[in-house]
C-alpha cells in the first residue's frame, strides 16, 4: 500500500485542529519533536487504497526564526520529505492567512489550499472565485467545512493527486521588479554551492534579507559564504538606498503587495463593510474604558456560579464519604486497618474528592469562556496594563490565564512567546495564578469562616494573585529579566456560540485529570500521612506526640510571625507542595468527622482566627508550585535553574505578603 506524509499548516485558531481530528479520529498520538519541547501531533488512516501519515504542525503566522514553532514548522517542510502540505486557511481573513502561504510557496512547498470557514465570509458578503484563485496560486485550492466534513473527499482525492504530480509553488510569486532582480543574483552565487543546494535558493536570499540568523551562519560556513555575504550587503545597501527600510520590512511589504493583488483579483467585497457580529461584541467587550470592568465582571460571576452551583452537590457527597465512615467504624471497630480506611483514605482521598463538583464547575466555565473566543479578549483587555506597568505584552497573559485552570498547561503555553527573557519571566508567575488545585483550600477556609461572602472572598484571593503576578513581574523585569519585549499581534479569533459536546468534553479531560491525581499522588500522600499520624504506637491518632505532630513542632516556629504557627497548618503545608489539594487531605486526615473526630470545619476554628485563616489562604495561594509544575519548567527550559529560581521567588513572595497582611490586620483591630 501506498504511503503520503502529508503536513497540516495554518493559523491558530482556522480549524486547523478540527481537521486533524475528523481525518485520523483515534488513530493519533501526541509527543514532542525530536529535541525540542513542542507538542507533535500524529495520526494515521487509509484512504482510497493509500495510507495517510498526518503531522499536525504548530499554528503559526510565519516560519521566521522567532519562535521554536517557526523553527519546526520550516525544518519539517524542508526536511522531512512529506509528499503534500495542506495549508488551512480562515476564508474570512483571507489577507492575513496568506501571508503564511507566502512563506510556505517561498519554500517550494507542493501545496494544496483548504479553504475553510467559508459560512463566515460569506456573511461579511465576500466570495472568493476558487478555479481563480488556483490558477493564480499555481496550486490546488479546495472549498471545506471542517466541523461538518464537508469537501474532505475532494481534499484527500486532490492531495492523493498532487502527490503524484508535485507544483513548483514559488513560480507563482512576484514580487516586483528591483526586488526579484536582486534577488536573482544572490540566488545565482547561492546555486553555486554545494552545501547549500538542499534548500531554495530564493528561501535562503530571502532569509539572508531578513537576517535570519540559522540561516546567516549556514552560509557564513558554507564554501562561497564569504561571497554570498557580501553580496547580501550590497543588495540591502542598496535596497536601503532606494526603499529607506531595511530589508526584512522590504520583504514583508513585498509578501503583502502579492497578496493584495491577489485578493483583489480573486475576492468581491461590498464597499462598505457591514460590521459583523465580532466587530459589534468587540466595540463593548475590548473597548478602552469597558474592558476591565467587563472582565471583572465575568470573573466575579465565574466564582459565585462555582460556589452557588456546587456547594449542594458537595454536601451531598460529604455525607456520602461521611455516611461510609460512620459504618465502617460501627460495624468493624476502632482498628488499625479501620483507622487506614476511615483515617487515611476516606479522610485524605475523600476530603479532596468533595470538592470535585466546584473544580468541574471551574473548568466548565473556563472551557465556555475560552471556546466562545472571550480569553483571547480578555488577554487583549490587559495587554495595556501588563506594557504599562511591567513591560510584558498582553501575550503573556494568555499563559497566566490557562494557569487558572492548571500551572502545566500555562506553562507549556508560554512556548508561543518569541523572546526568552519574556518566556522565562511569564513562567516565573503563572504559579500566582490560582490554579484548580488551590480551590479546594479556599472551599474549606471561605465556608467555615466566611460564610456570607463566599463569592467576593473567593473573587479577591483571585484578585490579589493577579496583582501580585503584575508586581512580582514588574520588579523581576527590571532586575533578572531586564529588556524590552519583542512586538506582536495579539490573535482575536471570532466568537463562537461554544458546542455543548466541545465543552463538556474539554471539561470532562480535564476533570479526569484531577480525579487521576487524586487516586495516585493524594492517594500515596494519604497513605504516608496516615502512617506518620498513627506512629509511633500507643499514641492517639494524629496527636502532637506521633512523627507527624513531631515534624510539624519542629518546622512550625517559622510560621509563627504569621500568625499559624501551629504544627498541623505547618505539615499541611509541607505536603501541600506535592500538591496543593494535600493540604486539604491532610487536615482532612488529621480531624476526619468519621473516626470521632471533631469535623474538619470545626475543628480549623480552634486553629484559625478570620484573620490568620485569611492570611493562611493568601499563604497558599502564592508559596511554591506543585511537583508537577516544576518538573515541567525543568522540562521547558532544560535546566534545574529556573525551578530552584522559582520555589525561591514564590516561597519569598508568600512569606513577605503573609507577613505583611498579618501585622496590618492586627493593627487595625483584627485578632
Amino acid at each position: 500500500m501506498r504511503e503520503l506524509i502529508v503536513g497540516l499548516a495554518g493559523n491558530p485558531n482556522v480549524g486547523k485542529t478540527t481537521v486533524f481530528n475528523q481525518l485520523t479520529g483515534m488513530h493519533q498520538h501526541v509527543g514532542n519533536w525530536p529535541g525540542k519541547t513542542v507538542e507533535k501531533a500524529e495520526g494515521h488512516f487509509e484512504y482510497d487504497g493509500v495510507k495517510f501519515d498526518i503531522v499536525d504542525l504548530p499554528g503559526n503566522y510565519s516560519l521566521s526564526a522567532h519562535s521554536i514553532e517557526e523553527i519546526v514548522s520550516r525544518d519539517f517542510i524542508v526536511d522531512e520529505s512529506s509528499d503534500v502540505i495542506i495549508n488551512v486557511v480562515d476564508a474570512a481573513n483571507l489577507e492575513r492567512n496568506l501571508y503564511l502561504t507566502v512563506q510556505m510557496m517561498e519554500l517550494d512547498a507542493n501545496l494544496i489550499l483548504a479553504l475553510n470557514m467559508n459560512d463566515f465570509a460569506k456573511r461579511k458578503e465576500h466570495y472568493i472565485n476558487i478555479d481563480l484563485m488556483s490558477e493564480l496560486l499555481g496550486f490546488p485550492v479546495i472549498e471545506i467545512d471542517a466541523k461538518h466534513k464537508e469537501g474532505f473527499d475532494e481534499l484527500l482525492k486532490t492531495t492523493i493527486h498532487q502527490a503524484n504530480h508535485p507544483v513548483h509553488s514559488s513560480k507563482k510569486l512576484v514580487y516586483g521588479d528591483e526586488l526579484k532582480e536582486h534577488l536573482g543574483d544572490i540566488q545565482d552565487l547561492i546555486e553555486q554551492d554545494h552545501v547549500l543546494s538542499d534548500v531554495p535558493s530564493l528561501w535562503v536570499a530571502i532569509k539572508l534579507l531578513e537576517n535570519d540568523e540559522i540561516i546567516v551562519d549556514k552560509v557564513k560556513n558554507a564554501p562561497h559564504g564569504k561571497i554570498i555575504m557580501d553580496e547580501v550587503k550590497k543588495v540591502d545597501k542598496h535596497l536601503y538606498d532606494i526603499f529607506k527600510e531595511d530589508g526584512e520590512e522590504i520583504i514583508a511589504n513585498a509578501r503583502y503587495a502579492f497578496i493584495d493583488g491577489l485578493v483583489k483579483e480573486v475576492v468581491s467585497k461590498p464597499d462598505i463593510e457591514k460590521p459583523s457580529r465580532t466587530d459589534r461584541i468587540d466595540n463593548i467587550v475590548t473597548n478602552r474604558i469597558l474592558g476591565i470592568p467587563i472582565f471583572l465582571i465575568i470573573l466575579y460571576c465565574m466564582f459565585q456560579i462555582v460556589f452557588s452551583v456546587g456547594a449542594p452537590f458537595e454536601y451531598l457527597i460529604n455525607q456520602g464519604f461521611d455516611a461510609a465512615g460512620r459504618f465502617i467504624i460501627s460495624n468493624f471497630g476502632n482498628t488499625i486497618t479501620t483507622s487506614f480506611l476511615v483515617d487515611g483514605l476516606i479522610g485524605g482521598v475523600g476530603g479532596v474528592v468533595i470538592f470535585l463538583p466546584q473544580i468541574a464547575l471551574m473548568f466548565l466555565v473556563i472551557s465556555i469562556l475560552e471556546d466562545s473566543g472571550y480569553l483571547a479578549r480578555a488577554a487583549f483587555v490587559m495587554d495595556r496594563v501588563m506594557h504599562k506597568l511591567v513591560g510584558l505584552h498582553g501575550k503573556a497573559f494568555i499563559p497566566m490565564i490557562l494557569g487558572f485552570g492548571c500551572g502545566v498547561p500555562g506553562i507549556m503555553a508560554t512556548r508561543t512567546m518569541e523572546n526568552e527573557s519574556d518566556r522565562l519571566l511569564t513562567m516565573m508567575i503563572i504559579p500566582f495564578m490560582s490554579c484548580t488545585s488551590r480551590l479546594p483550600v479556599y472551599a474549606l477556609f471561605i465556608a467555615a469562616f466566611f460564610t456570607a461572602y463566599q463569592g467576593q472572598m473567593l473573587f479577591a484571593i483571585y484578585l490579589i494573585g493577579i496583582l501580585i503576578a503584575i508586581i512580582v513581574a514588574f520588579i523581576l523585569k527590571r532586575t533578572i529579566f531586564k529588556g524590552m519585549s519583542s512586538p506582536f499581534v495579539m490573535e482575536l479569533p471570532s466568537y463562537k456560540i461554544p458546542s455543548l459536546k466541545g465543552v463538556l468534553l474539554h471539561t470532562w479531560e480535564k476533570t479526569k485529570d484531577f480525579l487521576k491525581k487524586a487516586g495516585s499522588i493524594i492517594l500515596v500522600a494519604s497513605i504516608i500521612i496516615w502512617i506518620l499520624g498513627y506512629f509511633p504506637l500507643g499514641v492517639q491518632y494524629a496527636d502532637h506526640q506521633s512523627l507527624i505532630g513531631q515534624l510539624g513542632s519542629f518546622i512550625a516556629p517559622i510560621f509563627a510571625p504569621l500568625g499559624f504557627g501551629q504544627w498541623e497548618p505547618t505539615v499541611a503545608l509541607l505536603f501541600g507542595i506535592v500538591s496543593k489539594e494535600v493540604v486539604i487531605g491532610t487536615f482532612s486526615a488529621l480531624f476526619g468527622s468519621a473516626s470521632g473526630g471533631i469535623g474538619i470545619e470545626t475543628a480549623i476554628h480552634t486553629i484559625f482566627t478570620p484573620l490568620t485563616a485569611f492570611v493562611f489562604m493568601i499563604f497558599v495561594l502564592l508559596y511554591v508550585p506543585c511537583f508537577a509544575t516544576l518538573a515541567t519548567i525543568k522540562q521547558e527550559t532544560n535546566s534545574w535553574k529556573w525551578p530552584i529560581v522559582m520555589v525561591m521567588i514564590t516561597t519569598g513572595t508568600a512569606y513577605i505578603v503573609s507577613f505583611i497582611i498579618y501585622h496590618i490586620g492586627l493593627f487595625i483591630g483584627f485578632t
